[in-house]
């Protein structure tokens, strides 16, 4: 299994540390690491984007996680993981997404005022509220490599099993994102799950449940 977390957590957020558990208990091997700027790894977020954090992963992958893997990604971890599956389908037995956020950088800026603009032009960056601590800094970095390595902006074979799950109640990633995502995917096994008033931390009791039991089955699916 491999964990990629979402845009300023880290391996120690919730649904990491309750996957590894999980894993733990089954007796199955789990990676989950800090990206770039984020948690235990040196820098800042902003000085980093989309392909800095895919080049973490893979390397690091590639060096500690041989073999077959179920590619777990949350939000940004889940637009990485389908940069990762689209990149190389038959080195994945399975791939799951919580909230996946893919392109998300494109979505800002199709909303961006003329302020934003100015800001972005003046200050290399621009700033948005977070409900979770202090505001996020998006970069001018995180916006060019955004557009570099688009999901949308090419086909996305998905030859295993795929599940996507997604919260009616996320205000980061709108539900009509998931749904443009299942319509955009190309494959034999790929399902969505909508859980009505999930948030995108998508961390409560139940939700978290929920993703081990996607985990689950995408094992079972591989065999």
């Amino acid at each position: 299994m491999v964990f990629l977390h979402g845009f300023k957590s880290d391996m120690g957020g919730t649904k990491a540390v309750d996957l590894q558990a999980w894993c733990h208990q089954q007796g199955r091997a789990m990676l989950r690491f800090d990206l770039s700027g984020h948690g235990q790894s040196d820098g800042a977020v902003e000085d980093f984007g989309v392909g800095d954090w895919l080049e973490d992963a893979r390397e690091l992958i590639d060096v500690l996680a041989p073999g077959p893997q179920v590619l777990v990604g949350s939000s940004l971890g889940g637009w990485l993981a389908l940069l990762l599956a689209r990149e190389r389908p038959g080195r994945w037995a399975g791939l799951v997404t919580i909230a996946a956020a893919p392109d998300f950088t494109l979505r800002m800026q199709d909303e961006f005022t003329d302020a934003d603009r100015a800001a972005l032009a003046r200050d290399g960056h621009v700033t948005r509220p977070s409900d979770y601590g202090e505001d996020y800094v998006f970069s001018e970095r995180l916006f060019r490599q955004g557009a570099e390595h688009s999901v949308f902006a090419a086909p996305l074979a998905l030859p295993m099993p795929v599940r996507f799950l997604q919260g009616t109640a996320d205000a980061d990633v709108p539900m009509a994102d998931a749904l443009r995502l299942l319509d955009h995917a190309e494959g034999p096994d790929i399902r969505l799950t909508l859980v009505r008033g999930a948030d995108h931390r998508f961390s409560a009791p139940a939700e978290l449940a929920l993703i081990r039991d996607a985990v689950a089955g995408i094992c079972a699916a591989a065999g």
